[in-house]
């Protein structure tokens, strides 16, 4: 907020203020519809696959950031009716906290984005040994992983935030992990071309091969939504952190509130095209709707 207030003082550009309303409005509804991602998952033992189990870790990374914007909203609110201050010392932990779990919600994304690119990647590619590759046991423990050295690495970067040292890494982990995530897209498309020349005569693995690529497809699209949601965000904490006395700078940090909107919309797109492009989680959604009524 510092930061923002001195912008204003080196910059012509009004500062864009997001009504408090459409915040609650949007966080609750991310954090419903990837909730109803999950209780689908459990509920149907056909969606018990490491896939199925690598999408629930994204709609759970997706719950985490809209509950930080929520939470965030609430303090802000807090401070102005005077309840809280902003420079005391549960404050301070409690900011540290909330900067804690949008770290945890930034990496979780990123990496079970990775996880499921690499999933899709052994589908497609080495599909009769898919289940001896990518047991049920193995993905839990893969998971495990990643929660463990994304919870570390979300508290130690809350709590060294103010250390460029800090504050490099992980900007720069951002546009590596999705240029990785890119290449794996890009060779995975270009051996399913080749592969779908030799296979053409054969039908039913043309069958099999149309619906690993339609998965492909989906990835994709929930890779494009993820850059677009969340690099602008990205992007203001570097300019932030290098350049904040800039006024070309400060003017893009003007929409810090129009950033953070975007954030908490890409957790209610995801869930969109998991049930617009799952048949599974269709019949699920549809079946718990059912036994509702």
């Amino acid at each position: 907020e510092n930061i923002s207030d001195f912008s204003l003082n080196i910059t012509d550009c009004t500062q864009v203020v997001v009504p408090e309303e459409v915040f609650f409005t949007v966080a609750a509804a991310g954090i419903l519809e990837n909730l109803l991602i999950l209780i689908a998952v459990v509920r149907n033992k056909n969606l018990h696959l490491p896939m199925y189990f690598f999408i629930c870790s994204l709609a759970i990374s997706d719950m985490l950031g809209s509950l930080y914007k929520t939470l965030e909203n609430i303090f802000i609110i807090l401070c102005k009716m005077g309840y809280l201050t902003r420079h005391g010392d549960f404050e301070k932990k409690l900011d540290d906290a909330m900067d804690s779990m949008f770290i945890l919600s930034l990496l979780g994304s990123i990496f079970s984005l990775l996880a499921i690119a690499a999933d899709r990647y052994i589908t497609i590619f080495y599909a009769l040994r898919y289940h001896n590759i990518m047991t049920l046991r193995r993905a839990l423990v893969i998971l495990a992983i990643i929660w463990t050295f994304c919870a570390g690495s979300s508290i130690a970067i809350a709590l060294f935030s103010y250390e460029a040292a800090t504050v490099i890494p992980f900007t720069i982990l951002f546009p590596l992990m999705m240029f990785f995530i890119l290449c794996l897209y890009v060779h995975m498309f270009l051996l399913a071309r080749s592969h779908a020349r030799k296979i053409a005569s054969l039908p039913t693995s043309t069958v099999h091969h149309r619906t690993n690529m339609k998965g492909a497809i989906t990835l994709t699209i929930f890779l494009g939504v993820f850059l677009c949601c969340w690099a602008p965000f990205v992007l203001h904490i570097l300019l932030a952190r290098f350049c904040p006395h800039n006024p070309y700078c400060a003017c893009y940090m003007s929409i810090f509130h129009v950033n953070g909107t975007l954030i908490m919309c890409n957790a209610i797109i995801n869930p969109m095209i998991f049930a617009f492009r799952s048949p599974e989680l269709r019949s699920t959604f549809k079946k718990m709707l059912y036994c509702s009524r």
